[in-house]
Formats: C-alpha cells, sequence, structure tokens
C-alpha cells in the first residue's frame, strides 16, 4: 500500500457501478477510510466485507442521492464513524438515450433528481464536514456529453453539462475555504451503465468509431483520475475537467 490516501477518509456514492468499484478499490489500496453509498442494500454490504477483507476500513450506507434526508444520515454516520471526511467522489448517475422530443418529462425528472440535485446536494451536505478537514476535496462526475453534444441523450447531457459549471462556481466559491472541487469526463467506458449498447454495437458503437483509440476505456483507467484529484498532488488544481476519453473530444 503506497499510501496516497492514509488519514483521509473517501464518500464514494454509485460505489457499486463499475467505476464506483473501481474507484473504492484503489482508494481502500491507497490508504483511505471509506464511505461506500448506493441504492443497493446487498451489494454494498458485499463490497464493503470484500474490501474489509483485504484490510480496508470501510462503512457501507444505503443512499439514495435524490433524498436530503438520506445524504443527512450518510453525512452523520461518517461523522461519528470517522470524525471527519476529506473526500467526496459524486459518482451516482442515470443515463436516458432519446432525444428533445423523445424525452419523457417523467425521465427527463429522474435523469435531473440523480444526476444533477444528487450531486448538489452531495456537496451541500456534505460541505461543512468537508470545510472541517481544511484540506479537502469533491470529485463530480460529469462526461464527454458534458462538453459536447451528441445529437442524443437530452436529459443525460444536459445534466453533464449542469454539474461541469457546478462544478466551477463551486471552485470559487470554496477556493479559500479548503476545499478543492473539480469534475472528471469520462468517454466510453465499458460500465454495467452502457454495457448493453456495447454488447450490441460492440467497436462499431457511433462514440468509440470517433474515439482515436477505437475503444472503450476501463473502469480501472478512470479511478485513477480520481485518485490523483482526491490526493494532494492536485493541491492546487479546482474547478479544472480532467478529461478520460481516449481523444473523443480532440477532434
Amino acid at each position: 500500500m503506497s499510501g496516497r490516501l492514509t488519514g483521509k477518509v473517501a464518500l464514494i456514492t454509485g460505489a457499486t457501478g463499475g467505476i464506483g468499484q473501481a474507484t473504492a478499490e484503489l482508494f481502500a489500496r491507497e490508504g483511505a477510510g471509506l464511505i461506500v453509498a448506493d441504492l443497493d442494500h446487498d451489494t454494498t454490504d458485499k463490497l464493503a466485507a470484500r474490501l474489509k477483507a483485504e484490510g480496508a476500513e470501510v462503512l457501507a450506507v444505503r443512499l439514495d442521492v435524490r433524498a436530503p434526508e438520506n445524504w443527512d444520515e450518510a453525512i452523520d454516520l461518517a461523522s461519528r464513524r470517522f470524525g471527519r471526511l476529506d473526500i467526496l467522489v459524486n459518482l451516482a448517475g442515470v443515463v436516458d438515450w432519446p432525444g428533445i422530443e423523445d424525452t419523457t418529462k417523467d425521465d427527463w425528472d429522474r435523469v435531473v433528481a440523480v444526476n444533477q440535485t444528487g450531486t448538489w446536494l452531495g456537496m451541500k451536505t456534505a460541505m461543512p464536514l468537508l470545510r472541517a478537514s481544511g484540506n479537502a476535496s469533491v470529485i463530480n462526475t460529469s462526461s464527454v456529453l458534458g462538453l459536447i453534444g451528441s445529437g442524443a441523450a437530452a436529459a443525460y447531457q444536459a445534466t453533464k453539462g449542469a454539474v461541469r459549471l457546478l462544478t466551477k462556481t463551486a471552485a470559487v466559491e470554496y477556493a479559500t475555504r479548503g476545499v478543492r472541487v473539480n469534475s472528471v469526463h469520462p468517454g466510453v467506458v465499458a460500465t454495467p451503465m452502457i454495457q448493453d449498447l456495447l454488447d450490441e454495437q460492440g467497436d462499431q458503437q457511433s462514440d468509440i468509431l470517433r474515439t482515436p483509440m477505437r475503444r472503450a476505456g476501463g473502469p480501472d483507467e478512470i479511478a485513477p483520475a480520481m485518485l490523483f484529484l482526491a490526493s494532494d498532488e492536485s493541491s492546487f488544481v479546482t474547478g479544472t475537467e480532467l478529461v478520460v476519453d481516449g481523444g473523443l473530444t480532440a477532434h
């Protein structure tokens, strides 16, 4: 264990997803105390048990990021168990593929509630404990679709663009208050969220064809970006967009 996060405590939402698990595993190896949070009790408990068996200090929490009371409970548990919070990784997210006319109001509201409101609620609720750390990092997960248009996924793109600018305004607000705030923008990554699409279209998936590396990334290729922003190595980095996309946005 090289210990780049030794002494730090991190809360990761969406922790049982592809990028979430890879991030939790890497943070644990680097010495962080962890609160792994997701909707499903069983999968979250299994992840925590596995990481504990590998020597990590881990607390599993059921968290619906849309619910302020769930956030209150999660942050209270973090405070009582660890006495601090140094890192918040907002990873929980959902996708909806239709464009403007085919997106329903219910689906729009659902995607906004999870991706956009959930990210804001996380920062709002965790910020007092993060500020008390004096050297904290918030990592919000946007997407390359928060940077460029695709002609589809209207609700998803809208929320990821919102997360990008929410991150920047928070970075300015807390720049002298001991909290750095940055966003990570993955490209096409082989996770459960898009696995059906990758299985159906494979290397002919349109965004893979547009990616100069001509392949999807893996969750273990996104987690190191999270680690850099969580660690003190990024002490002068705030309000930035860390794009991990195989070159997709380079042209």
